[in-house]
């Protein structure tokens, strides 16, 4: 069985001006018809659009309920994988197993450490030595 992800955002809320459209109604289908477009580019099939309430705050103690347009997409689950290797970015550092590997820094900052101890010591027997006088 396929497994889906899904992505909701809200629906454009106003149209959007282009060459050649003309009135409210196809600037807003342009506006939808670009939203889509650009997550079908990702490999996001679109799915549904929902009118969803939402309650929301009104001043300090009464809220609202308000309607808020969504559209819904879907892709199978292993597409992720797919669009992350097809990319031209570094692929992402692979992720270590452990919560202390998953620190970065622990190991890092006791190397680290050491060798400030040890190039101190360094530069402080080395301080000393020029600070000797030759007889």
């Amino acid at each position: 069985m396929i497994g889906y992800e899904y992505k909701v955002i809200p629906a454009p809320a106003k149209g959007l001006k282009a060459r050649g459209i003309k009135g409210p109604e196809a600037r807003f289908a342009h506006a939808l018809e670009q939203r889509i477009n650009e997550l079908a580019a990702e490999g996001w099939e679109y799915l549904r659009a929902d009118i969803l309430p939402s309650e929301e705050r009104q001043g300090l103690t009464s809220t609202q309920t308000v309607y808020r347009s969504l559209l819904v997409f879907q892709r199978p689950v292993g597409h992720a994988a797919e669009d992350e290797s097809t990319t031209t970015e570094d692929p992402p550092a692979a992720q270590p197993d452990s919560d202390d590997a998953a620190r970065p820094g622990k190991d890092q900052d006791a190397e680290a450490q050491e060798r400030i101890e040890t190039d101190g010591a360094r530069d402080h027997s080395g301080e000393s030595e020029e600070k000797e006088p030759a007889s």
